[in-house]
């Protein structure tokens, strides 16, 4: 329900939008957006795409995550109820997103209200009854019980009596067997096209390549609807990767240099790394949490409430964690283990920085993250071509992370956005050197034949590099591998340079791990292209630790690290006080009405009550944030608090 942070947008069109109606009074987006939302106006597109739908078009909306995505299916289902066209359906993926999207309607004032599983039977029909008699705005369900005959049902006696107003369809990229989180129960929701075909429908997701989205079109039958494509860049957050050592002490050095008391997300491949990882970090006097799809489930629902309601509480979690995620001010999100594509990893470090102010997306890989991606794809029960595109879409991954130009050129080219340097990856802040690594690689190439040739059998990364350097061990004393002829050839590479040659050598196909053979290393058709000097390697200087800004100036400002916020960083003295006893009575509320705390009011709005010093409620009109519910429900108490200073 931000709206602060939409990027400029690209609209394209299958076909021509449907005829505008005029919308005056009550119903007009413009103002719903000020009365319930409290915001003065529209950012980037999203004015055009409330219009579209109110109007009854059909709309696909690619939208960064913070961006506002929610804005425009909640304000067309607002002005469509007001012009009595009924309920707005919400297909929405995870109970706690809908949870936290009805709470925040409820504060400002909208009658929502969501179908899962937490209700009981009762509860059930008494939202059922609502819906039928046409009290609910906008209703959240699953998209299993969207699909369930009886909900059909209910929505049939809608169609019929004319209060069947709008289908949004969150997290659409669940749709697209190509996305990072695809969920069959998605692929159902065609029958909302086939069977209500005069009702308007908004797909929305933060994260799509071109693949994924001709695949949302596709399968929700949107061939006729507009598409608005925002930018994918989050200028605000710096990404930064650097090569895996002790891959837990750096994440523990890099939280502490740079992100001390703030709340971040941690994400590990395995359930097992996630509590190892969490102990970790609790032992270092970090609040840190672990989250995975094995702890039990009222668990796993206190550690999220905690996340959400807590501050600098740092969730360490599997890919089980997030989607929906939207507490807006979240500094930072590791990788310990690196994501399966550049999707998942874009949509992963997009929970940072919700709220505009600086984050930082950290990721450590090695070469085992390389041969564990390439393994699970090649033993997973798909088909080849499935196992093609997912290949190519590890490959564009790897090649970020190998990269040596700036991250975010490479990142939003991925998505067919061009840009130029953003001055604020580590690429950018303190440029690689790079060293042509086609010598070293033609060598690890011929080692892996002559071993292979003399011994009949493959071996792992380890003995092959020990062997290229010279080192003597006793597994080269058992097979004799000292008298092959490249032993001691490449003594002038570091096992590290070795390690990021092999990276890109399996990321580019020119060599293999056999899964079924200990991951030792063979001998691919790539590799002849290699051996015999027709392609070049050129890698980046190893670098295992997070880089400083050049000019003795520290990473992140520093100055700013005590203050509680961001977005209270410029207030004085008596600001900040006022801004410090504004945040304690938001924590009260949220607390009596078991929301988060952003949901009542985001850090942004009370930092602009503190700057303003309102005396009367006709002050606190026009604050950004502040609507006309939450002006009547708490603005009495905004007053007494600001009148202690």
């Amino acid at each position: 329900m931000d709206n602060r942070s939409l990027s400029s947008q690209s609209v394209s069109s299958a076909t021509l939008p449907r005829s505008p109606i005029a919308i005056d009074g009550d119903a007009a987006p413009a103002a719903i957006l000020h009365e319930v939302f409290g915001y003065a106006q529209f950012r980037g597109a999203q004015a055009e795409i409330v219009d579209h739908v109110v109007a009854g078009g059909d709309a696909l909306v690619l939208m960064p995550t913070g961006g506002g995505k929610s804005l425009c299916y909640q304000i067309p289902a607002i002005a469509r109820q007001r012009m009595g066209r009924g309920v707005s359906i919400v297909v929405s993926p995870l109970i706690a997103l809908m949870h936290d999207q009805v709470g925040a309607l409820h504060e400002a004032g909208v009658n929502a209200a969501f179908l899962n599983s937490t209700l009981d039977w009762e509860q059930t029909q008494d939202v059922e009854r609502r819906m039928l008699s046409g009290e609910i705005t906008l209703l959240y369900a699953a998209p299993e019980r969207v699909n369930t005959p009886r909900f059909l049902q209910q929505l049939d006696s809608l169609k019929q009596r004319g209060k069947l107003s709008l289908f949004a369809i969150d997290e659409a990229h669940c749709v697209s067997q190509w996305g990072h989180d695809f969920r069959p129960e998605y692929r159902a929701l065609t029958v909302l096209h086939e069977r209500y075909p005069g009702v308007p429908r908004i797909a929305l997701t933060a994260t799509a390549d071109d693949l994924t989205r001709a695949d949302i079109v596709e399968r929700l039958q949107l061939e006729e609807a507009r598409q608005f494509v925002s930018s994918f860049d989050r200028p605000n957050i710096r990404y930064t990767i650097v090569e895996k050592k002790e891959a837990t002490t750096q994440l523990l050095r890099f939280i502490e240099s740079e992100h001390e008391g703030d709340a971040g997300v941690v994400y590990c491949q395995s359930r097992k790394r996630v509590e190892d990882v969490a102990i970790t970090l609790q032992n270092a006097g970090i609040n840190a949490l672990p989250y995975h799809a094995g702890l039990d489930a009222a668990v796993r629902q206190k550690h999220q409430d905690r996340f959400l309601r807590e501050e600098g509480i740092v969730m360490v979690a599997t890919i089980a964690f997030g989607m929906g995620i939207d507490k807006p001010d979240v500094r930072f999100v590791g990788h310990l283990d690196m994501p399966k594509n550049i999707e998942g990893y874009y949509q992963e470090t997009g929970r940072a920085g919700r709220d505009g102010a600086p984050a930082d997306a950290w990721m450590t890989y090695g070469l085992q993250d390389v041969v564990n991606q390439r393994r699970m794809i090649d033993e997973s029960p798909a088909g080849e071509p499935f196992k093609e595109v997912m290949r190519g879409k590890l490959d564009a991954l790897l090649s970020l992370a190998e990269a040596s130009d700036c991250r975010r050129v490479r990142l939003l080219g991925y998505f067919g956005e061009a840009s130029t340097p953003c001055g604020n990856c580590d690429n950018c802040i303190t440029p690689p050197q790079v060293w042509d690594g086609t010598d070293a690689a033609r060598k690890l190439l011929s080692t892996i034949y002559r071993v292979q040739q003399q011994s009949g059998i493959s071996f792992g990364a380890g003995h092959v590099m020990d062997i290229l350097r010279g080192k003597v061990t006793d597994k080269t004393k058992q097979f004799g591998h000292e008298r092959i002829s490249t032993f001691g050839l490449g003594a002038e590479f570091s096992e590290v340079q070795l390690r990021g040659v092999l990276r890109q050598l399996i990321a580019t196909g020119a060599l293999a791990v056999d899964t079924e053979a200990f991951n030792t290393l063979k001998l691919t058709e790539g590799s002849r292209a290699v051996l015999k000097g027709e392609a070049n390697v050129a890698l980046r200087e190893s670098v295992s630790s997070p880089a400083s800004r050049s000019g003795g100036k520290t990473r992140r400002d520093k100055t700013a690290r005590g203050a509680p916020s961001p977005a209270a960083a410029t207030l004085d003295a008596a600001g900040q006080a006022r801004f410090d006893a504004l945040k304690a009575w938001r924590a009260e509320v949220a607390k009596e009405h078991n929301l988060p705390a952003y949901v009542i009011f985001h850090d942004a709005t009370l930092a602009s009550i503190a700057e303003r010093s309102p005396a009367t409620l006709e002050d606190l009109q026009g604050i950004s944030g502040i609507g006309t519910k939450k002006l009547e429900a708490y603005g009495a108490d905004v007053l007494r608090v600001c009148s202690s200073f």
